[in-house]
């Protein structure tokens, strides 16, 4: 996929599915003179509409720092990055607050439950921040698709770990966001709540289209992917397609040894 020389990205045939997110060149310095870190060192890539990617890569390769950059929560040193056509680098805080609610879902590792909420409150909490009701039929499925359906009263202390997620999961999806991001979907869970969880991000894919980008330390996780970018000293040096677990362990095991 090359970059345009106005615009982000693009798939070359218009029959392809379209790019969602895109980075052209990114780069980010923290700090200066010698102190400087080089988190990112120039990162171009595209995800299309429905597609899981996951971004993988050793401590300190810039995976989250790519996350935050594609997702409008930084700004990179240089380099541009447009979501569903928008170059966020235009827009001012205000616009971009008010794209990240249209267009952009959040899956963190903790969840980030607001504990006086109940959980469906905490689903629904994104429509209204943004003034919206919702379609309570699409509200009412997506509670049942995640296993939420006995718990949808229950408030955040009153659910396990994979609970709280489901609900974390829901709240993401809950608008028909251009994407997700999910940060360590699975990274405090226990490897059958993780399986459960992973089985529920795919199904979105699947089943709703849902364009997603997963950060994920975890190669049983990168696994349900249909591309996987490895990071290492803030640049992309390996990207491959759907992969097994191994395959992925292999390649994080070249990554770690450049």
């Amino acid at each position: 996929m090359e970059a345009g020389t106005n615009g982000p990205p693009t798939n070359g045939l218009a029959e392809r599915p379209r790019v969602r997110v895109a980075a052209r060149e990114v780069s980010r310095r923290y700090g200066e003179g010698d102190s400087t870190v080089h988190a990112l060192r120039g990162v171009s890539l595209s995800v299309v509409e429905g597609e899981l990617t996951a971004v993988m890569g050793p401590s300190g390769s810039g995976k989250s720092t790519l996350m935050h950059i594609l997702a409008g929560l930084d700004r990179p040193t240089e380099g541009d990055v447009w979501i569903d056509s928008t170059e966020i680098g235009k827009l001012g805080d205000s616009e971009l607050t008010r794209l990240r609610r249209r267009h952009v879902g959040f899956i963190f590792q903790f969840f980030n439950l607001l504990p006086m909420l109940t959980a469906e409150e905490n689903v629904v909490l994104p429509l209204r921040v943004a003034g919206e009701s919702g379609d309570r039929r699409w509200v009412d499925e997506l509670i049942e698709r995640v296993g939420l359906g006995e718990r949808r009263a229950h408030r955040p202390a009153q659910m396990s770990g994979g609970q709280q997620q489901r609900v974390a999961i829901a709240r993401a999806l809950v608008s028909k966001p251009t994407v997700v991001f999910a940060d360590e979907p699975t990274g405090n869970l226990d490897s059958t709540t993780s399986a459960e969880i992973l089985e529920l991000l795919r199904h979105s894919v699947d089943a709703y289209g849902q364009t997603t980008v997963m950060v994920t330390h975890d190669a049983n996780a990168a696994a349900i992917a249909d591309r996987i970018l490895f990071l290492a000293d803030g640049l992309i040096v390996k990207d491959l397609g759907p992969s097994s677990t191994k395959e992925i362990l292999d390649a994080m095991e070249e990554v770690s040894a450049r």
